[in-house]
Formats: structure tokens, sequence, C-alpha cells
């Protein structure tokens, strides 16, 4: 390609294909280049409902398989307090969808096929990097490592999710498909032993943190271990140059708002450079910026918060923890607000 385009994106997965679609439909010619990754296993992703929106947009989301979420148990595990979160609550359809990384990867390559290329000399006027955590990132390694697997239980799944937490970490059970997609965060050494263990032992464990109200648990099956940090970037924009996605943070997976994240970052640039004669203008991307400031920095703070202060087993620090999860149980606006939050960000629509 020897002309000059409007946008390179480096990184062809979700956020960077989504980024060069909704791109593209703001009037801007857009290329990926293509980076090699090696292949993932089975890895379980929650799309919120303003991801839906954004991949509606985008003309992606009509043949995705998605199971839907309507209902979210919070609970702490040998401890009280609970809090149950429904679609109502935040006013929409459902609370979010999911299905496998590799499905939504593989969707967006297909509908943004067109703009693949391999020339690493591609002249543009904004490179936006999508690529994957930075090397320059700011990295805060967690003791956790989060074990991944895909469980049948009886009964079978449905469209409520669960999120339990434990003393050594956060543990979701996802459904997806009549089964739960399990994303399951303790320490390095138990979350080698809980997938190195065998598939009797490994069940039983499941039901003994997870509680009945997910059902029995009877086969397991895609078991991995993926270590888990915080990296930030120290800035999202350079002269010319976007950061989005894992390339301007890398999130803990609890309550699964990563990719959600990256989304509403590739959104958001498209429509702040929409129709621009200089996408790569210094003030058009400090206000990328400063739009993506706010909610950026609350999941950060969030999804650490809830991955650090929702474990451990100190009697006060479990009687707060409790105490807040009542609190939100009872309370209708509290929850309505923090529902909305995790699935739109600060606005009220991406």
């Amino acid at each position: 390609m020897s002309a000059r385009i409007d946008v390179v994106v480096r990184g062809a997965g979700p956020v960077g294909c989504a980024a060069a679609l909704a791109l593209r439909d703001a009037g801007l010619t857009v290329a990926i280049l293509e980076k090699k990754s090696a292949g993932a296993g089975f890895r379980p992703i929650t799309l919120s409902y303003a991801s839906r929106l954004i991949l509606e947009r985008i003309g992606v989301w009509a043949d995705l398989p998605v199971t839907p979420i309507d209902t979210i148990l919070v609970s702490q595990s040998g401890g009280f307090g609970r809090t149950r979160m429904e679609a109502r609550d935040a006013g929409v359809p459902h609370l979010g969808y999911v299905l496998e990384y590799s499905v939504l990867a593989a969707a967006l390559r297909a509908k943004a096929a067109p703009f693949l290329i391999k020339d690493e000399a591609v002249e543009a006027g904004c490179t936006v990097h999508a690529e994957g955590a930075a090397a320059d990132s700011k990295e805060t390694a967690y003791r956790q490592e989060a074990l991944v697997a895909l469980v049948q239980t009886e009964p079978a799944s449905s469209t409520r999710a669960f999120e339990r937490f434990t003393p050594q970490g956060p543990l979701a059970l996802l459904p997806l498909d009549g089964r739960y997609a399990v994303v399951w965060s303790a320490s390095p050494q138990r979350a080698r032993e809980l997938a190195e263990a065998s598939d009797g032992d490994f069940l039983a464990a499941l039901a003994a943190a997870a509680g009945r109200r997910p059902g029995a648990p009877l086969t397991v099956a895609s078991r991995s271990v993926q270590p888990l940090s915080l990296r930030v970037r120290p800035v999202r924009v350079e002269p010319r140059a976007v950061y989005v996605g894992n390339a301007a943070q890398t999130l803990h997976p609890v309550a699964g708002q990563g990719l959600n994240l990256g989304l509403r970052d590739a959104w958001e640039l498209a429509q702040t450079l929409h129709g621009a004669r200089d996408p790569g203008d210094a003030v058009l991307l400090a206000r990328y910026a400063e739009r993506r400031r706010l909610d950026a920095a609350a999941t950060i703070r969030v999804t650490h918060w809830m991955a650090e202060g929702f474990t451990g087993t100190d009697p006060l620090a479990r009687l707060a923890r409790g105490a807040a999860l009542t609190a939100l149980d009872v309370l209708p606006w509290p929850r309505r607000f923090f529902a909305r939050r995790m699935i739109y960000g600060p606005s009220a629509l991406p």
C-alpha cells in the first residue's frame, strides 16, 4: 500500500479490528497491520450491553453465538453478605453476554479483512497501537493466577452468573451454552494444583468453593492457568499515536471489564476523530485522552480494589465486605449505579 492513509492500526485482535471498523465508519481511510500471535486456548469473555451496542454499530453482533446473563449473584465464601444484580436493575435487556474470545476475534477479523496488510512501511497520519501490553507499561503483579475451565453442572447453566469472593481471589462462573465457564483466581501454587488435579478432585474443590447455587459440577474440560497483573501505560497518546485496549491498560479479570473497556476506547477514538482532516492532530488526540481519562481510571481502580480488597481471611475485612454486599442488595440506587457503571462506563451510552 503506497498511498498515505489516515490511520494504521497495529494489531488485529478484537479491539484493533473494532477500532478500524469504527474509524472507517467515521469517514477515515484505515489499514490494520497484523501481528502474529500464538493461538489461544479456551478463553471465555463477557461482553457488556454497551459492547453489544458498539458491535451492532460496526456490523458484527448479529451472528455472534452468545449466552446472555440476566442475573449475577455475588457472595463471599464462608461469610455473610450477598447481592443479586438483575438486568432490570440497570434498565437493559441483559447484563452481559458470554462467548469464547476466539469466536469474537474471528468474527471481527473477518469483517475487517479488507483492511489487513503486512507492509510495515505504510504511511499514516495516526498510528493506533492495539497490539497488546506496551513495553513501557507500569506493571503491578497480583499474588494470583487465573484457572480457566469449562464445567458441566446439574442442572445445566441458564442465564445466571455467579461471582464468589474466596480468601485467595474471586471465582466467576459464567453461563456458556448450557455449561459454565470458570475463571478462578487463586495463589499461583493453588492455581497450578487445580490445573493438575484429577477431574474428581477439581470438581470437589469447585463445589466447595462455589457453594450449592450453581448446581453440582459433573465434568470439567479445557483447564489452563493464566498469570494475572495490572499493566497501565503512563500516557495513552503520543505525537501521532494512540494506545487502546491492552496496549493502554491490562486489567484483572474480576468483573470482566478489560475487553469492554478496550472496546469503549476504540469507539470513543472513532467519535473523536470523526471526519478529521488530520487524525494525528495533537489537539484531537489530547481531547481523546481527556475523554477516556475518567472511564479508564475508574475502571482500573474498581477492578484493582475488587481483586485486592475482596481477598484474605481477616475477620474485620470479611465483615466489611459482607456489609458492602448487603448494602448493595438492599439499596436499589447504589446497585443500579454500580451495574450501569460496569456496563457503560461514566456515560449513559457508549
